[in-house]
């Protein structure tokens, strides 16, 4: 494989990620290509252990360049948020803290229309070994806690990044829930449905297959019903026809 291309931003409006006293490179540039993936590319960092810029997270981002050579260094928690109006604290314990808790989903439709009214907000991520203190917690209006077994929740940060971001591009998305894929013929339509059913009904009598004239009426029915339900495309249309043409000829040339 070649080496990647550095990736672009693809969306102004977005959260600030924040992470808070990172201590390995290799996660700061995993962090930074989940972010990517998923449209986001403003990020943050306070005082990570081993400095920047740092060798290990630009070789971990594969690519995801433009979010390291803009990302913005900050001595404390309180300096990174201070320009934001709203501030979002991930979690995975519980606290002595009186909070508002939310999921990672409830979140990110809620920052949707923060940044609609031209409000800015950042997401704050703790570091991998303690995650983020309380005198960190209480710099956010809002906790995320992201649902997971609760007998084992702890997340490396740059997948709790990927999954706060994955939520924030779905949230905005809009790519159908299903589709064909890319190579795929276009759907059958209706006219070329209803040739098929014929093609087939007749074969069928020919066959002797539909000789009971009381079920035949049903039998029919479930055969279209679960012709329409298999959403053929044209071309497996096509090859359908072929089909019953090739076994009604076979049955023709052993009689």
């Amino acid at each position: 494989m070649g080496r990647p291309a550095k990736g672009r931003a693809t969306n102004d409006k977005a959260p600030v990620i924040i992470l808070v006293r990172p201590q390995l490179g290799e996660n700061i540039g995993m962090a930074a290509r989940a972010m990517l993936n998923c449209g986001l590319s403003r990020l943050r960092l306070v005082a990570p252990r081993d400095g920047w810029p740092n060798i290990k997270a630009k070789r971990a981002a594969s690519g995801a360049d433009v979010v390291l050579e803009e990302a913005e260094l900050f001595d404390s928690v309180a300096a990174a948020v201070a320009d934001l109006e709203h501030v979002i604290a991930t979690t995975a314990r519980n606290r002595e803290l009186t909070q508002r808790i939310v999921t990672s989903r409830r979140a990110v439709s809620e920052v949707r229309i923060w940044l609609g009214r031209g409000e800015r907000v950042g997401v704050l991520f703790g570091p991998e070994r303690t995650g983020l203190t309380n005198d960190d917690m209480v710099q956010a209006d809002t906790a995320l806690s992201i649902p997971l077994n609760p007998q084992f929740s702890s997340l490396n940060v740059a997948q709790a990044v990927l999954v706060v971001a994955y939520d924030w591009a779905m949230a905005g998305a809009e790519v159908p829930a299903e589709r064909l894929s890319d190579f795929a013929t276009r759907p059958a339509n209706k006219e070329e449905l209803q040739n098929l059913f014929r093609q087939l009904e007749r074969a069928l009598d020919q066959s002797g297959f539909l000789r009971n004239k009381a079920a035949r009426p049903a039998m029919v029915q479930n055969l279209r019903a679960f012709l329409q339900r298999a959403g053929m495309t044209e071309q497996e249309v096509r090859t359908f026809h072929g089909v019953i043409k090739y076994l009604a000829k076979r049955k023709h040339s052993e009689e």
